[in-house]
């Protein structure tokens, strides 16, 4: 198609189809005095997102990951941290999410210098190349890899390795380690083109995996070996259980496999009734792998409705960023009409915006309970990682549209699931590429 000049006619155009709308200086008004979400809120969502549920369970206050990518792990260690409180019945219990993001950071350090060094030879700006590059200690992940540090390493109360200023806000650590990683990937890929030895790269790689380790150690401090645990409970009885190691501990007062979990997936740009992989962002050698079991919506629904009236909260990853109010703690699909307040059709469906990159899984969250009426959910309640001054003590509510709208995942027990399900997570995975629309 030949280059086309926009021209003071087709402005002209444009300017009659704009006042063509008799209430159209109106409007310019309202949406330049207070915004197009302000302008364009539908004042009956206050009644669809009534706080009432006719099913929750009861949870504690909520923690807050503050200004860092870590919902991932936050909404793993939620739905851990419920089952403690409810069995040894400690409402506010806390688990450290530092303890698991430091290993975290090691972790994914391993797998990324390994990453490198076997697409050494491969150009610089190759695509997979490239998105290995731009994803180098990303705070960013998913469950599976909250799931991996867990089954290898244990939990740890909080108080026995509280957040730090660098896991409140790991803009430094992070600009610190991107820059290390950058240039160890650079030294790696000349030694692998300049024919170093096996021994050599290892050694090579040993060295700059001391380094990453003594940044997390000064940023983050060194996870205890051994602990004790003591927290009174609502009861007001004291509890004291000496050197306790932190995999003893998750394996005796947690009696949770993370292996006999799922992700449940759905999401319309993939065919349904497969199981899908993607090995590229697996951070943990020998780890739980990332994989998801992508079926229509109501199978995703009625595994998690299962697991929450079993009395077990579920991790779920949404798009957040779509018809929110971050400080009301709203969501729902027609919060912000705005395509009728600007007289543009810019919707789309679920698998429309996946296809098109308009959406993505951008948030992990916790749901804790819904709403029925005559047998259908309308609404569910949600645990966010925000800190108590968002929503409602820290807890939102959406509507049942845009759960549909804009869920994408949720961790199920296989218990959980029906036959068909379970005997389809057992299939040959399609392996995803690395930029796919489930990263």
């Amino acid at each position: 198609m030949s280059e086309k000049h926009l021209t003071p006619e087709m402005v002209t155009k444009y300017q009659q189809a704009f006042h063509a709308r008799r209430d159209a200086d109106v409007i310019a008004r309202a949406v330049q005095k207070n915004g197009i979400k302000n302008a364009s809120e539908d004042p009956a969502a206050s009644a669809r997102l009534h706080r009432a549920f006719s099913y929750e369970i009861k949870t504690g206050k909520p923690s807050n990951q503050r200004h860092s990518g870590r919902c991932w792990s936050f909404a793993t260690l939620n739905t851990l941290r419920h089952k403690f409180a409810t069995k040894y019945k400690v409402k506010d219990f806390e688990l450290s999410q530092n303890y698991l993001f430091f290993w975290d950071r090691i972790e994914r350090a391993n797998m990324f210098f390994q990453k490198v060094i076997a697409t050494a030879k491969k150009p610089l700006h190759d695509r997979l190349v490239d998105f290995y590059l731009s994803f180098a200690e990303n705070d960013g992940g998913q469950w599976a890899n909250a799931a991996s540090i867990i089954e290898k390493y244990g939990v740890v109360p909080e108080y026995v390795m509280p957040d730090t200023h660098n896991t409140k806000d790991t803009t430094d650590v992070a600009e610190v380690m991107n820059y290390m990683m950058k240039k160890d990937a650079l030294e790696l890929r000349r030694l692998v083109n300049d024919g170093a030895s096996e021994d050599e790269l290892s050694a090579a790689k040993e060295k700059m995996m001391a380094d990453v380790y003594k940044v997390a150690a000064y940023s983050f401090g060194e996870p205890p070996t051994k602990f004790d645990l003591e927290y009174q409970d609502d009861n007001k009885k004291f509890h004291q259980i000496l050197n306790l190691t932190p995999l003893k501990f998750y394996r005796e007062y947690f009696a949770t496999n993370l292996n006999d979990y799922v992700v449940v997936t759905n999401a319309p740009d993939h065919a349904y009734n497969k199981v899908y992989a993607m090995p590229t962002q697996d951070s943990v050698a020998g780890g739980i792998p990332i994989k998801f079991v992508n079926v229509p919506f109501k199978y995703l629904q009625e595994a998690a409705i299962k697991q929450l009236k079993a009395g077990e909260t579920v991790w779920v990853g949404n798009d957040v960023l779509q018809q929110m109010d971050r400080k009301r703690g709203l969501m729902d699909a027609k919060l912000f009409r705005r395509a009728e307040l600007l007289d543009v059709d810019f919707t789309m469906d679920k698998k429309d915006r996946l296809e098109s990159r308009q959406a993505m899984v951008s948030h992990a969250m916790t749901l804790t309970g819904f709403d029925l009426v005559n047998g259908e959910p309308i609404r569910w309640k949600i645990e966010n990682s925000w800190g108590k001054d968002n929503g409602d003590n820290g807890y939102f509510v959406m509507t049942q549209d845009w759960f549909e709208e804009y869920t994408y995942e949720a961790v199920i027990n296989r218990k959980y699931l029906d036959d068909e399900l379970k005997q389809l997570a057992d299939s040959t995975p399609v392996t995803l590429t690395a930029w796919d629309s489930l990263q």
